[in-house]
């Protein structure tokens, strides 16, 4: 941890914690550390892309490896390490962004060894605190996630508080001094973020509201990105059938140095769950300030939204607006899904650039035994208006998991 505020709050953990094992017997304190529980898994995945351009179409298997042990608790405490380890498994013709094959399509997983979780962690009834490097998830991965379908997966060094003074009442609260992204150390940035979460669960389903202060120390200019929204969703029986929606907006200032942008965010979801099948029609827009500057949510899980083809990873300047069907059910004892979406700039700024394109997924994945799995997905991206900067793209997975 690299942050002076991090630091004494961490002092300040540590003290408490030795207060409360001012008293205790090494045997006790041993036998906690000594009687946690070692867990890993293991993902084998093949990445395939294809796109139309100058690029040469990429290949890579690759291999993820985690390991990690949680100790046991004592008097409230307990601590997690985990380590991961991504590797080329013969095949890595692609570009890494890490290994200089820039003449191949981007298949963003370099090879890497990392600590990926190393936390103390303080829980009772009403409190649970972390600090150290650690995942960090709130409500559906939109703002912040863990990216965890990258082989290298998102973590941060942080404090994060959840605290239920109330039955279905959660007020979170994270302080981000690095993020750990998901191309190994060298593309980690360094932090002071805010992160405020709360969370109430009612009768119809879950209303969070939530402030996200982002800020870059490692840029040479001053910087800031506040994101404060509010969003609601939940589920419904009727008879045979259930009902779902989701509702949420945002509103986003970005400071860049003497530059403000202003940009808004919205998603509406309707659903239908039936026979073993659910049917969903959405709606997101990430807004666009006068075609300069684009919504954006840069600790997301990226990858779970706007197509598996990951062709907007950075929101455009113009904005973007994406209207989603998709459909999904169960299969020979696994899952699948299919979905579509149209993208669009949310404001051309008169270039006449409108239609981003659109793209078709496809998903089969199926868990044997508990512990093992296995999965294809398929996403086809088919570009739009001449000179959006998108080209068509095909992108293939299979893949092969084991845990324990």
């Amino acid at each position: 941890m690299k942050k002076a505020s991090t630091h004494i709050l961490a002092v300040a953990i540590a003290a408490i914690a030795s207060s409360n094992m001012a008293h205790a017997s090494v045997d006790s304190i041993t036998q906690a550390l000594t009687g946690g529980k070692a867990y890993g898994d293991v993902r084998l995945r093949y990445e395939g892309v294809d796109q139309d351009n100058s690029l040469k179409d990429a290949s890579a298997l690759t291999v993820r490896t985690r390991l990690g042990y949680n100790t046991a608790s004592f008097e409230g405490f307990s601590a997690t390490v985990e380590f991961e380890d991504s590797r080329k498994a013969g095949i890595s013709d692609y570009n890494s962004t890490q290994n200089g094959k820039t003449q191949y399509s981007v298949i963003a997983d370099p090879e890497t060894t990392e600590l990926d979780q190393a936390y103390v962690q303080f829980r009772n009834d009403m409190l649970t605190a972390k600090l150290g490097s650690q995942v960090i998830t709130y409500d559906n991965h939109r703002f912040v996630g863990h990216v965890g379908w990258r082989q290298d997966r998102q973590t941060f060094d942080a404090l994060t508080l959840s605290l239920s003074p109330m039955e279905n009442l959660t007020l979170n609260y994270g302080y981000i001094g690095e993020r750990n992204r998901i191309l190994a150390e060298a593309a980690d940035q360094e932090s002071k973020d805010h992160l405020f979460n709360i969370g109430f669960v009612t009768g119809l389903g879950k209303l969070s509201a939530y402030a996200y202060l982002l800020e870059r120390e490692d840029l040479t200019v001053d910087n800031a990105l506040d994101t404060y929204g509010i969003r609601f969703s939940g589920a419904q029986a009727v008879e045979e059938m259930k009902i779902l929606y989701t509702a949420e907006f945002a509103t986003q200032t970005s400071e860049n140095g003497n530059t403000e942008n202003d940009a808004d965010y919205l998603f509406v979801e309707a659903g239908l769950s039936v026979g073993g099948m659910t049917g969903k029609l959405g709606y997101e827009s990430l807004g666009s300030d006068d075609a300069t500057y684009g919504f954006a949510t840069p600790l997301a899980t990226l990858h779970k939204f706007n197509g598996w083809a990951d062709q907007f990873l950075g929101t455009p300047a113009s904005g973007l607006n994406d209207l989603m069907a998709s459909l999904s059910g169960k299969l020979a004892g696994g899952k699948w899904a299919l979905a579509y979406h149209d993208f669009s700039a949310d404001d051309d700024g008169g270039s006449g650039i409108d239609d981003l394109g659109s793209e078709i997924d496809l998903l089969y994945a199926k868990t044997f035994s508990e512990n093992y799995s296995a999965g294809i997905k398929y996403a086809a991206y088919s570009a739009g208006d001449s000179g959006s900067g998108k080209v068509d793209t095909d992108k293939l997975w299979f893949w092969l998991g084991a845990k324990f």
